[in-house]
């Protein structure tokens, strides 16, 4: 009977693993709704700001708009040092969410030493940030309790200082790596190169439509002010699409660990039975063999 108990031990602490990833599960089906709503709004406004500085660095290359000389358009040939800024979660219990941005940001790194370029890494999230310092990589700098909940103040103080370093000449390169929200099901990892921007995507075709127009006293003050806000809005909506990633694949990840914990449960269920079925056949024929004895 000690391995009835036993067995029965097991299918209770297995239901209550079920109740707690079938309630983490609900928690993040709740979250990913607000979550999702946010990352849909965003998306939007931060595919058209990229389409504008996009079309500033095609009209710089094809026809040197006005002369305007800012080192966020020029195209860096040997780099030296490069920022990669990556964020994870701050919370586990999310399938392969962190290690797929984790193994992207190892893998550019790789890239770029092979190169002999200098890379600061600068990290979001603890699970990333931990990753990190338990194989002894240095960190530049750090921050946590931003991707879980994006704040646009915060995010804007922290790739500050990769935006001044760039435009000082301290660095030739910024990236943001980060796993996105695709649907309900799938995360889409995105390794952005911010700076310099890429002008390639912008043809120098006859014929272009065009969303502005800039004169060559433009350049200057407010060409900076739009670069910041582009790089400031891209941390950001990094930020959020990411949150929103996270929470779906949680959510995911406690569904398939609720599924999996029911399975065990059956089965110790069967295991049980059997086990209860041996022990009385086994009661039954000391019990029979006694009577037979005593004949």
């Amino acid at each position: 009977m000690a391995n009835l108990k036993d067995i029965q031990r097991q299918i209770k602490s297995v239901s209550n693993t079920q109740k707690t990833t079938r309630a983490m599960k609900l928690v993040s089906t709740a979250k990913l709704r607000r979550a999702e709503e946010l990352a849909r709004r965003s998306r939007l406004y931060a595919a058209k700001m990229n389409q504008v500085i996009a079309e500033i660095a095609g009209r710089i290359k094809c026809h040197k708009v006005g002369g305007i000389d800012n080192r966020c358009f020029a195209k860096i040939e040997n780099p030296k040092m490069v920022d990669i800024v990556f964020v994870t979660a701050d919370k586990g219990l999310c399938g392969g969410f962190n290690i797929q941005t984790i193994k992207a940001v190892k893998k550019l790194i790789s890239e770029y030493k092979e190169k002999n370029v200098k890379v600061r890494l600068r990290g979001i999230g603890k699970k990333g940030v931990e990753f990190f310092k338990y194989n002894e990589v240095e960190l530049f700098d750090e921050v946590i309790n931003l991707s879980s909940k994006p704040d646009k103040g915060r995010a804007d103080d922290f790739i500050m200082t990769s935006i001044e370093d760039y435009n000082d000449g301290k660095i030739d390169g910024l990236y943001i790596i980060y796993n996105g929200y695709k649907n309900m099901i799938t995360q889409e990892l995105h390794v952005n190169k911010i700076l310099p921007v890429d002008a390639e995507q912008f043809g120098c075709g006859e014929e272009q439509t065009s969303i502005l127009e800039i004169e060559a006293q433009d350049e200057g003050q407010m060409l900076d002010s739009l670069v910041n806000k582009y790089v400031e809005y891209n941390m950001y909506y990094s930020l959020i699409d990411s949150v929103a990633a996270e929470h779906s694949a949680r959510m995911q990840a406690m569904d398939t660990a609720t599924n999996n914990a029911k399975e065990v449960v059956k089965s110790l269920n069967i295991k049980y039975n059997k086990a209860r079925q041996a022990a009385i056949t086994t009661e039954l024929i000391e019990i029979i063999s006694g009577v037979e004895s005593m004949k």
